[in-house]
């Protein structure tokens, strides 16, 4: 068998290798993601009817607060994903939707003290609100599958990680579509079921992550 030296096998590869598309910034593909999400958000959204009380929980800054945060949450979360499922980027860039998901989460918790102090024990009443759970596994649907399928034209090294962001990205735009519809407002229940809905939806992911964003000799995340 011919040995090759490695100038000879780069050469030779380099001869037979055919014309690859490069991949678009992780801006321009969020910007792609959240396009092509959209029309089924909103067709969702159509269909389930907007709350009555809209107009006037878009004049609430609290309220306004929570659904940014949700949907800035989202967005970054998915950029981190597109960021994770390219090698060689720097591992900061996984840590993107931290930011907006602490405004999130802050707020939600300041929104818990002011129900407490406000009405006391009873404002800090949890009951079972199981809608949330198939709302927002309804709504993440499409744009869950349109992040799998644009990662997986990348190289996600890091399956585990990547699927954990991708499930946060879709998590958090559909939590912020669910409240456009759903009238439970109350800070616990929001965090208990729909926030915590979205994360355990993105622990099942990053659980799934290895069978799901197949890449050879994936290393740990």
């Amino acid at each position: 068998m011919t040995r090759l030296t490695t100038e000879e096998l780069i050469e030779r590869l380099a001869s037979k290798a055919g014309p690859v598309r490069r991949l678009s910034s992780p801006q321009r593909r969020t910007a792609t993601w959240l396009a092509l999400s959209l029309p089924w958000v909103a067709a969702v959204v159509f269909i389930m009817g907007l709350r009555p009380d809209l107009a006037t929980r878009l004049a609430d800054p609290r309220w306004l607060v929570e659904e940014v945060a949700a949907l800035a949450t989202g967005l970054m979360a998915a950029m981190a994903s597109f960021c994770a499922s390219v090698p060689g980027r720097p591992r900061w860039e996984h840590f993107l939707p931290l930011l907006p998901l602490a405004v999130w989460l802050g707020t939600l918790g300041q929104g818990c003290v002011a129900d407490w102090l406000q009405f006391g024990a009873s404002g800090l009443t949890l009951r079972a609100d199981w809608q949330c759970l198939p709302a927002i596994m309804m709504i993440g649907l499409v744009p869950a599958v349109v992040i799998a399928i644009m990662i997986l034209r990348a190289a996600p090294i890091t399956p585990m990680t990547t699927a954990a962001l991708a499930a946060l990205a879709a998590g958090g735009l559909a939590a912020a579509a669910l409240r456009l519809f759903h009238p439970e407002d109350t800070s616990l229940m929001v965090l208990v079921w729909q926030a915590g809905t979205v994360f355990g939806l993105v622990l099942i992911a990053a659980l799934m992550g290895r069978t799901v964003l197949r890449w050879p000799s994936a290393p740990q995340p």
